[in-house]
């Protein structure tokens, strides 16, 4: 804390990281709510869960308004969850080696995640 009570400015550039990713969580956490919330609504109420099927979800996707929010839906989940995880690793893993290890796993999954799911949304063509 600086002499009048207030934060002081964060020197570190990595101080400055953790705290544009605790901006980034709760930014991501609401913006995830109202998308869940929708998603959700559509699928089960304004649908019958017996009638989501392939074609379903491909005359869904003919529409790129899907595609975007379906894409929003994969990107902000996966980062939002994947700091998340991060923030649980350096808590609760001590040891560096370990640490590098585990965050590298899970930066590999998050990142493989994301490439399939992104290839998925943009290469998807239904078949007739």
């Amino acid at each position: 804390m600086g002499q009048s009570g207030q934060p002081q400015a964060a020197g570190k550039q990595g101080n400055q990281f953790e705290l544009q990713t605790w901006f980034f969580m709760r930014v991501s956490g609401l913006l995830l709510v109202f998308l869940l919330l929708g998603h959700v609504f559509i699928m089960t109420v304004l649908n019958d869960l017996s009638d989501i099927s392939y074609a379903f979800v491909a005359d869904r996707w003919a529409k790129p308004f899907w595609r975007v929010y379906d894409g929003l839906l994969l990107f902000l989940g996966m980062l939002h969850g994947a700091n998340g995880v991060r923030w649980v690793i350096d808590d609760y893993v001590r040891h560096r080696g370990w640490r590098v290890f585990a965050r590298s796993v899970l930066y590999t999954v998050t990142f493989i995640i994301i490439v399939a799911g992104t290839t998925i949304l943009l290469v998807f063509q239904p078949v007739q």
